[in-house]
């Protein structure tokens, strides 16, 4: 075993600092020396695999080079074709949508397409508690009455029974979710994960998914002699998103949010401009915004609202619409907040009396909300380190969501054990999942479901080691520099923002923020000193043992970032870690 980074084996939370290995260190100084980037820069871009002579096309990756030709995706040009006709044809097109980010990111994209070329469809988002997620029969044999062709958005691959309940009424369907072996009776199925599908692009969320059909759209009507609405301008619906959904920020994701947050930055689109504002986002948007700002709120309306809220308010052109809606989402958002603490803290307590060390963390409670049952599975597997299920009862039927660490396919063995009949049905991707279980059934699901995702190695970790890619001193911390290390970025879902550590650093300053957070300055005692922000301090062990008081020194690790406050720029650290210095 290597030695620990700073000879930390075992810090304030009890993980084990991992820093480059000799051979990455040298392949840095190799490549700063060749390119004229700066050393830490030149750290992330070893990490990431990133060849010298590639260098300068990963700090400026493009759609131009990465976007892959849609006709990749079996059913593409098929669908592409049928929506095209409902289109030259003034046909009537519903738009059935999931209630997530994603889905309604989709619905936005479509709606936006076709209000370009003067048409407005029908949108259709199913009740989470009401309808479940995806198609329902009754549901496509309405909107099969009314429309000549139904588009399926981030749904729709597992739904065998409601597609083939909407004939004659033409359905094409574009997912992104785990296929089974037969796929349902559709015009076409347009989906990266369909089982027949190489998985070369696994990693795209439903929104690229939909984004790329309209690449194929536009060619098509270019063979023709016509011209396609602008798509360039739809890229901040698909960055959201990809960084929303939790899809790796990898190939071309990195451009498609790379090009959708400077998209955003325009604030051109009266939904996300409103959202923003309620959200009180005074600078330019980042994917941590979107993951963290805008998607929560986007999701509360599907998770405790009325479903269709979030893919209204990013559809919608209207401006006071844009605000009414921005105002409900955040209230919502508030109101979803309280919710998930109280059932987070029941998750939590019956999870640690059944024991953490399991390949497999869950709870089950009566009346938990279906709709924070995610986030708190979320929770519980950033806490453990291991994949976690968090269901919701309600007359003897549960109602689960389910989040996998790195490395462990989780919604495959989900499938399994719905094929295998111990869930009434269950499916998703790799790292998330959803299902419902009977009551008297959920012990054993559990069970089986645990034993599949040991034969992953899912059991086998213990706190998460944390991987450091180098070592700063406060003086050297600039804006300048981090600018240079954002354009590695977005970082998100298999791309983690850079995070560096200083040793032997004095606290000074130290003082609560609200009840559970610190803020203070580092110093190396040479004149350098930078301030930080240790959210949730107070939670675990970092704020006590930061607030002290005494001589001690602690090594600090965590990532840095650019705090505006007052039109002022400041570095700032954001703690996540800290060790005692020895001697």
């Amino acid at each position: 075993m290597t030695t620990a980074f700073l000879n930390v084996e075992h810090s304030l939370t009890g993980r084990r600092w991992i820093g480059p290995s000799a051979e990455a260190d040298r392949l840095a100084e190799a490549m700063a020396r060749d390119t004229a980037l700066p050393l830490p820069l030149a750290r992330i871009l070893v990490a990431r695999g990133v060849e010298p002579a590639e260098a300068e096309g990963f700090l400026e990756p493009t759609l131009r080079a990465l976007l892959p030709d849609p006709r990749r995706l079996k059913d593409m040009e098929a669908a592409a074709a049928r929506f095209l006709h409902a289109v030259k044809t003034h046909q009537r097109i519903a738009v059935f949508a999931d209630y997530d980010v994603d889905g309604g990111s989709s619905a936005a994209l479509l709606i936006a397409w076709l209000r370009a070329m003067g048409q407005r469809p029908t949108l259709y988002i199913p009740d989470r508690i009401d309808e479940g997620y995806g198609p329902n029969v009754p549901a496509m044999q309405a909107l099969s009455r009314d429309h000549d062709l139904i588009v399926c958005v981030d749904c729709g691959t597992l739904s065998h029974e409601p597609v083939a309940a909407a004939a004659p009424t033409d359905v094409v369907i574009l997912d992104h979710h785990l296929g089974a072996e037969t796929l349902p009776p559709a015009l076409a199925v347009v989906n990266p994960n369909r089982l027949d599908e190489s998985g070369d692009l696994g990693f795209l969320c439903a929104a690229s998914v939909v984004f790329l059909m309209l690449v194929e759209v536009n060619r098509q009507m270019r063979a023709e002699g016509a011209q396609g609405p602008d798509l360039m301008g739809l890229l901040d619906l698909v960055a959201l998103a990809t960084v929303a959904d939790v899809a790796p920020l990898v190939g071309v994701n990195r451009a498609l949010v790379r090009q959708g947050l400077k998209i955003m930055a325009r604030r051109e689109r009266p939904g996300l401009v409103a959202l923003s504002d309620v959200a009180r986002l005074d600078q330019a948007p980042s994917a941590y915004h979107l993951g963290f700002v805008l998607g929560p709120r986007v999701n509360a309306g599907g998770r405790i609202g009325a479903a269709d809220l979030g893919a209204r308010l990013l559809s919608t052109d209207d401006k006071a619409e844009a605000e009414a809606l921005a105002e409900r989402l955040d209230r919502l958002n508030t109101e979803r907040r309280e919710i998930e603490n109280r059932v987070r803290e029941q998750a939590l307590a019956q999870a640690e009396e059944r024991g953490l060390d399991a390949p497999l963390v869950w709870a089950a409670g009566e009346g938990w909300h279906p709709g924070v049952v995610g986030i708190v599975a979320a929770r519980l597997k950033e806490a453990t380190n291991r994949p976690a299920v968090v269901i919701g009862l309600e007359n003897g039927i549960g109602k689960g969501s389910a989040r996998s660490i790195a490395g462990v396919d989780l919604g495959a063995s989900v499938q399994r054990v719905a094929a295998e009949g111990l869930l009434m049905k269950g499916g998703g991707h790799r790292m998330a999942a959803g299902l419902t279980v009977a009551e008297d059934k959920i012990e054993a699901a559990m069970a089986r479901l645990s034993e599949l995702l040991a034969k992953q190695g899912a059991g086998e970790a213990g706190p998460a080691d944390l991987r450091l890619d180098g070592l700063l001193m406060p003086g050297a911390v600039t804006p300048a520099l981090i600018e240079d290390l954002d354009r590695a970025g977005p970082f998100g879902q298999g791309a983690p923002a850079p995070r560096f550590a200083f040793a032997g650093m004095e606290i000074t300053g130290p003082r609560r923020i609200g009840e559970t957070h610190l803020r203070f300055s580092l110093g190396d005692g040479m004149g350098g000193r930078i301030d930080a922000v240790a959210f949730g301090a107070f939670d675990g062990p970092l704020g006590p043992a930061l607030t002290e008081g005494g001589a001690t020194r602690f090594h600090l690790a965590g990532r840095l970032e650019i705090n505006s406050w007052g039109g002022r720029n400041r570095v700032q650290l954001r703690l996540e870690d800290a060790a005692r210095a020895e001697g």
